[in-house]
This record gives C-alpha cells, structure tokens and sequence, in this order.
C-alpha cells in the first residue's frame, strides 16, 4: 500500500476507483442482515482480491474468507495475518496444487469442496501422510447447472465417501445457487442432511452464497453460512436486478474522453483491457455517471465507444466515471485501485490476488 501520490484530477486515465466508504457501507448491511438471521458471513474474495478489504469483512464480523483457488487463498494469507479461516470453493487437481494445499493447511483453518471422486480420491491421498486431516464439503447443485452433484441422494454417498476416507472429514455441503434459489437450496439441502445424518454422520455446515439473492439468503433456513462476492462493490449488473442503486456502487473506472469525432459520438481510454467485455445479459459495456443518455455500445483493447441519441455534449479531455458490468473481472485487471475515501484519493492499493488461476 502506498499514500497518493495523484488526485482525481491528476491520475492517470484509464484508473480503477474504489470508493471504500461506500465499501464499509455494503459490507455493514448485509453483516446487519445475516446477523438479525443467524447467518455466519464468509465473503468471497474474488471481488476485492485486496487484503485490506478482507479485514474490513472480518471486523465487521465475517467468520472467514471464500476463495477460489489455491494461489488466491495464498495471497490473501500472505497479505493479512488476521485471516485464519478459509473456504476453497473449487474442486482441486494435480499434485503441485495439492502440494500447496498441504501447506496452506499449516497456517489457517482450511477447507474444500468436491463433487466427485476423483477429486476426493486425490485429496485423501495427500492428507492421509499430513500431521491434521482436511475438512472437505460436498458441492451440490441447487439449480445453477455448474459444478456440484446432481442429487441429494449424490450428496450423502459423498459424504460417506469423505468420512471414510484417510486424511480427511466430512465438513458439510456447499451450493452457489441460481438467482432467486432459496426455495431450491432449502429442498436440496434439508433432503440431502436428512440422508447423511441417517448414515451417522453430523452436517456441520450448510454454505451457500450469491450477491443478487443475499437480501433473501434467511429463505432457506437450513442454511448456516452465506458467501456473498460483488456486494462489496455492487456493478451495473446488480443495479439493473434492483439489488442496488449508483451510490450503492464502490468500483468506478475514471476515464478520459481522448476523441470527439461526430457530435453525437465519443471515444474514451477505456476498453475491453479495463472494462472488460462481460455483458452478464446487458447491452453495452457499463454505465457513465450522471449520464443516462449516454451507451457504451463498442469496445476494442484501448477504446470504448460513447454514443448519445442527440448531442453527447463532451469535449477532449472530459473525465467520465463508469460504473462496469462486471466489478470482479474489472479488479483482475489492474495491477492497483485507487482508494478514494470523502471524495479523495487517499491511497494506491496492490491488487494481490490479481491473475491468481491455479
């Protein structure tokens, strides 16, 4: 972390803006809600990919952090001794990955998903030689048609599959459900722990997660823990579900206007390399601040394209802030954020889980 060194007026175009007072307000309210619910918080942090915004989570009472893979996992640890608790919510393979795996195990409480054999199989043989067994959760599908067994018949053989098994416990089911799931998770989730529990063996956790859905997250009250990723920034995909509004969004991308060619067209230093080309169901590639007249409707690497149904009233040099489609894949693009706190830049933030795949 570094102070600013540049203000909103001076930085450099195209810059990731994180505004971390709306940060703190995203994460207090839904940490309001799971609390008023009985739900443990444990959020994603593929969003943020940022230590710093991990403690914000945790001191506002998150019981640990989600990642996706390994390397991330290790980044975030490396970059903030407070997170002690973590969640891997991908099924790992290859003997380097489990390697890490295994020393990852050493400095925090750790924990992973499988939903099949193969992966299970893999895990045990390399726990079965460590000094602590590995706590894995079966990944169901609850509707979403992703990874995750099919049945909740699937989810109990798994389970029983896990507990027998060397080098590892069985720690409960795991889902990333369909927007508006609850009623899918609930009916999955109570069918597939009254299976297991019938084979002796206790569900300790029952995980879910998805921003869209979090504020009805208490619908499946079978669920003990929720996983929420984008609700520390919020996007424009989120503002058109209803979920949030503008001020609710935390990531912009500053942007200058470098070209004005027509009067009803302009081009920014903004493309895919920083927007990026997700439309998550949308049309356009995000949404510029206070101008609601205004479409981003083409990107190239370097370029977006601003267009107007009359007069686009810009000039060269005109700075835009834009809300993306997609806040998660906007954070992997850039080696830092700007953090902004009342209105100013206050700091430059490494992104330390950025570009973390394996």
């Amino acid at each position: 972390m570094t102070k600013a060194a540049s203000t909103l007026e001076t930085v450099s175009t195209p810059a990731v803006l994180v505004d971390l007072d709306i940060a703190r307000r995203n994460i207090e309210r839904f940490q309001t809600y799971a609390d008023a619910h009985g739900l443990k918080v444990r959020p994603h942090i593929k969003t943020h990919k940022l230590p710093a915004v991990a403690e914000l989570q945790l001191r506002a009472g998150a019981v640990g952090v989600t990642c996706q893979k390994v390397s991330e996992a290790e980044a975030m640890i490396d970059g903030n001794p407070h997170i002690k608790d973590v969640l891997i919510t991908y099924n790992i393979l290859g003997a380097e990955k489990l390697d890490h795996l295994a020393a990852l195990a050493c400095k925090v409480t750790l924990s992973v998903v499988a939903d099949n054999e193969t992966v299970i199989d893999g895990l045990s043989a390399k726990f079965a030689s460590e000094p602590a067994p590995l706590t894995v959760l079966v990944e169901c599908n609850t509707g979403a048609d992703r990874c995750g067994v099919p049945t909740p018949e699937a989810a109990a053989a798994l389970a029983q599959r896990i507990a027998k098994a060397s080098g590892l416990v069985f720690g409960g089911l795991m889902t990333y459900p369909p927007v508006n799931g609850a009623a899918g998770v609930e009916s999955f989730m109570t069918r597939a722990k009254a299976f297991i529990e019938a084979a002796g063996i206790d569900v300790p956790v029952i995980t879910s997660g998805g921003t869209p859905s979090m504020m009805a997250a208490a619908e499946a009250p079978v669920t003990t823990e929720y996983r929420p990723g984008t609700y520390v920034y919020n996007d424009r995909s989120l503002v058109s579900r209803g979920v949030c509004g503008w001020d609710d969004c935390a990531l912009t991308v500053l942007a200058t206007v470098v070209s004005v060619p027509v009067a009803n067209r302009a081009i920014i230093d903004a493309g895919s390399k920083t927007l990026t080309s997700d439309l998550l169901g949308l049309t356009g590639y995000g949404h510029v601040l206070g101008r609601d007249d205004i479409a981003i409707d083409q990107l190239s690497e370097e370029h977006g394209r601003l267009v107007s149904e009359g007069p686009i009233n810009l000039k060269v040099g005109d700075k835009l802030r834009i809300v993306p489609n997609h806040a998660c894949v906007v954070t992997n693009m850039v080696d830092a954020v700007n953090i902004v706190e009342q209105g100013e830049i206050s700091a430059v933030w490494p992104v330390a889980a950025r570009g973390r795949i394996v």
